[in-house]
C-alpha cells in the first residue's frame, strides 16, 4: 500500500509541476503587457522600464519561474511596485485590484468550498441511494420515479434550475434570503440559508446523473456470477447487496465523483454567477476579462491542485474497494 501511495503522489507532483510551468508560460504568451496595465496612460518609456525592471520581467525566464515557485513555498520580496514583502504562499500581485493574489484567493476560496462540498455530499447521498434502491426494486413505482427524476435532471441546465429556485423561494414565497456568503464560523444558520439554494440546484442536477449511473451499475452487478453464488450459499440480502454487489458497483461512481468534485472546486462559474456569489469561478472569469495575469495563473494552478488531489483520493479509494488495484 505504501508503494502504491508513493507512486500516486509522485505522479500528482509531476502533474502539478507541468501545470505550473504551462500556467507560468501562459503569462508571457498573452499579448497584454502587465506593466502598461499598472501604469497610468501618461507613463513614459523610462518609467515603464523602471517598473519592468523592478518586477523582474527583464530577468531570464527560468529565473522568473524559480522566483515564482520559491514565493509559493517561502514567500518573496515583490518590490515597492507590488506591495513589498509577500508571505508564503505568495502567488504574485494583482495589477487590477492592487493586492496580493493570495489575499484574493483567501477571500473567495471559502465561498467555493462552501458551495461545492455540501452540495457534493447531497448529490452523492441522493443520487447513489436512489440509484441503488431503484435497481433493487426494478420495475416498481420507485424505479419508474427514479428514471423520471434522472431524465428530468439530465434535461435541465443549472442557470434555469437556479432561476426557478430563486423566483419561488426568495421572491415569491420569501422563505429564504437572497443568496450570500457568511462564514460558517461566524453564523452557521446564515451560512446555511445563504447557500442552500446553490446546494439544492447542484444536488438536483448531479444526483440525476449519479442515479442513472448507480442504477445501471447495480443492475449489471446483480447479474454477475459471484452475486448468484452468494445468493445460492444462502447469505442474507444485506450481505449480498451491501457487502458484495454494492462494493463492485460503486467503483465507476467513485471515478465520476472524484472528477466532478475536483472540477467543481476548480471553479463553479455558472453556479456563482446564477446566485450572485463571488467565488473562485467568478474571480477567474473577471481576471480573464481584465487581463489580470497573476490572478489567472493562480486560479489555474489552484484548479489543477483540486483536480489532481481529487484523482489521488479516487486512486486511494480504488485501492480500498478493490485491493487488486494496489498491484497495478
Amino acid at each position: 500500500m505504501t508503494r502504491f501511495l508513493v507512486r500516486r503522489l509522485l505522479s500528482a507532483a509531476l502533474t502539478l509541476f507541468a501545470v505550473s510551468v504551462l500556467s507560468f508560460l501562459m503569462f508571457f504568451a498573452l499579448p497584454r503587457d502587465p506593466v502598461t496595465g499598472m501604469c497610468p496612460k501618461n507613463c513614459n518609456p523610462e518609467r515603464l522600464e523602471r517598473v519592468r525592471q523592478e518586477l523582474g520581467l527583464n530577468d531570464p525566464l527560468i529565473s522568473q519561474y524559480a522566483g515564482y515557485m520559491k514565493g509559493i513555498v517561502t514567500g518573496r520580496d515583490l518590490g515597492s511596485a507590488q506591495g513589498g514583502r509577500c508571505d508564503a504562499p505568495c502567488l504574485g500581485w494583482s495589477y487590477v485590484s492592487n493586492e496580493a493574489v493570495s489575499d484574493t484567493i483567501a477571500r473567495v476560496l471559502p465561498v467555493t468550498l462552501s458551495i461545492v462540498i455540501p452540495a457534493a455530499i447531497l448529490w452523492l447521498l441522493l443520487g447513489v441511494g436512489l440509484g441503488m434502491l431503484s435497481a433493487l426494486r426494478r420495475g416498481s413505482w420507485l424505479d419508474r420515479a427514479a428514471i423520471g427524476f434522472s431524465l428530468t435532471g439530465a434535461s435541465l441546465q443549472l442557470y434555469f434550475v437556479g432561476a426557478v429556485l430563486l423566483i419561488v423561494f426568495v421572491y415569491n414565497l420569501r422563505l429564504l434570503p437572497v443568496p450570500s456568503y457568511t462564514s460558517l464560523f461566524d453564523d452557521p444558520l446564515k451560512w446555511t440559508s445563504g447557500l442552500v439554494l446553490a446546494w439544492l440546484a447542484l444536488a438536483f442536477l448531479f444526483s440525476a446523473i449519479y442515479a442513472r449511473l448507480s442504477r445501471a451499475q447495480m443492475l449489471e452487478t446483480l447479474s454477475e456470477d459471484f452475486v448468484r453464488t452468494a445468493r445460492a450459499k444462502g447469505l442474507a440480502k444485506s450481505q449480498v447487496y451491501g457487502r458484495h454487489a454494492l462494493r463492485a458497483a460503486i467503483t465507476p461512481v467513485v471515478t465520476i465523483a472524484g472528477l466532478d468534485v475536483g472540477g467543481a472546486l476548480g471553479g463553479t462559474v455558472i453556479t456563482e454567477t446564477t446566485f450572485g456569489l463571488n467565488g473562485m469561478g467568478r474571480t477567474a472569469v473577471d481576471a480573464v476579462r481584465s487581463g489580470d495575469l497573476p490572478t489567472i495563473m493562480a486560479t489555474v494552478l489552484i484548479a489543477a491542485v483540486f483536480v489532481v488531489l481529487a484523482n489521488v483520493v479516487v486512486d486511494l479509494l480504488y485501492a480500498v474497494i478493490d485491493p487488486r488495484v494496489r498491484l497495478g
